[in-house]
C-alpha cells in the first residue's frame, strides 16, 4: 500500500527507512517489536516548511501533549519558539531542555495546587481555565514571593467548522467563556500577577484551510475587543492551532499557503494596530509531529477464517488506539500502513490486520490490499507520531510497553 504519507520516508532496497535506517534493521536495533521509530529530519523539515510558510512574526510553540518523548521534545527545543504543557510532567520534561521557562506555557483544566505551585516557582505562564484557578495562582503566588506570570485562556462564542475536536464555543470545561473575561481582567488588574495575555484554542485536526482562517480571523476580533476593556497590557496572544494532517486516502491534506497567507494579513494589519505589543504564536502538536513517527509491529499468524484472511500481529490498540478508531473517530477509517520490507511491491491480496488482544475492537486494518506478508514480516502504521503511545490504552491486557526510538 504506497500512500502520500509513505512517501516522505527513505527507501533502501524496497524497505521503508526511518532516518535512514531500514526497518528490519532498526528493529533488531531496538530488540523487539512492536515499537514507535520517529524520524528526526521530517521534523526539522516540518518546522522548517512552517517557517518558510508562515509570516515571521508569528512564533511557533510546540504543543508537548502530541508527542511528549524527551528526545523529541529535546530536539524540537532548538527549533521552535516555546513549548505548551499540560500536565506537571511535561512541564518537566519542557524544563529539561534549553527551552527558557518564560518560553513554556502551561494550560489545561484541573491544574492541582502542586501544578500550581512548580509552574509558578520555575517561572512558566500558567494559563488559566477559570476564575477559581485565577485567585488559586494569586494565593499561590504570595505564599511563594513569586509574582505568577499569567494569561487567560478564552472559551470564544464560536465553534471552528471541521475541527475533528471542538474545543471552544458553547459550553466548555477549556478556558473562561470570553463574556466573563473583562470581569476578570479588572481582578488580575488588582492581583499581584504578570499579566501577559490571550489563549484561545477553538478546535483541532481541522484540514479545511478556510475554516481555519476564519477561525484565526475571529480570534484576533475577539482579543481585540478583549484588549479594548483590559485595565492591563496584551504583551501574548495565542492564536491556538488545530492544523490537520491526513489519515486516510479520502483525506486532503491541509493548504498550508493559505493560513500562511490569511496570518501575514492579521499580524501586519489588525494585530499590529489593535495589539501592537502582542508576542503571536501559533500552537501546533500533530500538524508538527504526526507525519514524522511510525508504528512498527510484527506478524505472529497468518490464518483465514471462512474466507477472510487475518494477520495477527504483537501490537495492537492498547499501542495505537488512533489507527483502530476509538480515538475520536466517528466513522472508521483505515490509516495507511504497509508491509516494511515489500514497501513498493505491488499489492496482490486483500487482508484484515488485528492486534493481539482479546477484543474485536483491536483492528489496524480493515479489508486492506497488500503484498503478500507472512509470519515474521513487519507491519509499519504511518501517520503514528503524535497521539499514539500515550493516548493508548498500554496497561490494558498488561501487555509489555514499546520502545520509541528517535532516528
Amino acid at each position: 500500500m504506497t500512500n502520500h504519507s509513505a512517501a516522505a520516508f527513505d527507501r533502501d532496497a524496497g524497505r521503508i527507512a526511518v532516518g535512514g535506517v531500514p526497518v528490519d534493521r532498526l528493529a533488531d536495533r531496538v530488540g523487539a517489536t512492536p515499537f514507535f521509530a520517529y524520524d528526526r529530519r521530517l521534523l526539522t523539515e516540518r518546522v522548517a516548511l512552517l517557517r518558510a510558510t508562515l509570516p515571521r512574526e508569528v512564533q511557533l510553540s510546540y504543543a508537548v501533549k502530541a508527542n511528549p518523548m524527551p528526545a523529541v521534545v529535546q530536539h524540537l527545543a532548538g527549533l521552535v519558539d516555546s513549548f505548551d504543557v499540560a500536565s506537571a510532567l511535561e512541564m518537566r520534561t519542557a524544563l529539561d531542555t534549553p527551552m527558557p521557562p518564560h518560553r513554556v506555557s502551561f494550560a489545561g483544566p484541573g491544574k492541582t495546587d502542586a501544578e500550581l505551585r512548580q509552574a509558578i516557582a520555575a517561572g512558566v505562564t500558567i494559563e488559566m481555565e477559570s476564575e477559581n484557578e485565577a485567585d488559586r495562582v494569586a494565593a499561590l503566588g504570595r505564599q511563594l514571593r513569586i509574582r505568577p506570570r499569567v494569561a487567560v485562556r478564552v472559551n470564544p462564542d464560536f465553534a471552528v467548522k471541521g475541527s475533528g475536536m471542538r474545543l471552544g464555543g458553547g459550553p466548555q470545561q477549556f478556558g473562561v467563556d470570553c463574556e466573563r473575561v473583562p470581569a476578570l481582567l479588572k481582578e488580575l488588574a488588582n492581583a499581584d500577577v504578570e499579566f501577559l495575555g490571550f489563549h484561545v484554542f477553538a478546535g483541532s485536526q481541522n484540514l479545511r484551510a478556510d475554516s481555519l482562517c476564519e477561525a484565526q480571523r475571529r480570534t484576533v476580533d475577539l482579543a481585540i475587543r478583549l484588549a479594548e476593556e483590559s485595565p492591563l497590557p496584551v504583551r501574548y496572544l495565542n492564536l491556538g492551532g488545530g492544523f490537520g494532517i491526513p489519515y486516510t486516502d479520502r483525506d486532503t491534506p491541509l493548504d498550508l499557503a493559505t493560513i500562511g497567507a490569511n496570518l501575514a494579513d492579521l499580524v501586519r494589519g489588525p494585530i499590529r494596530q489593535g495589539l501592537p505589543e502582542a508576542r503571536v504564536v501559533i500552537e501546533l502538536g500533530r500538524y508538527i509531529v504526526g507525519e514524522c513517527g511510525v508504528y512498527v509491529t510484527r506478524v505472529v499468524d497468518r490464518k483465514i477464517s471462512r474466507g477472510r484472511t487475518y494477520l495477527v500481529v504483537d501490537g495492537g490498540l492498547h499501542h495505537q488506539l488512533a489507527a483502530s478508531g476509538n480515538f475520536g473517530q466517528a466513522i472508521r477509517r483505515n490509516y495507511p500502513l504497509a508491509v516494511a520490507e515489500r514497501i513498493d511491491a505491488e499489492p496482490v491480496e486483500t487482508v484484515t490486520v488485528v492486534g493481539c488482544l482479546c477484543t474485536p475492537l483491536d483492528l489496524l486494518g480493515d479489508a486492506v490490499t497488500l503484498p503478500r506478508a507472512d509470519v515474521g514480516d513487519l507491519i509499519v502504521l504511518f501517520q503514528a507520531g503524535a497521539y499514539g503511545l500515550t493516548a493508548s490504552p498500554t496497561a490494558f491486557l498488561s501487555h509489555p510497553a514499546p520502545a520509541e526510538v528517535l532516528v
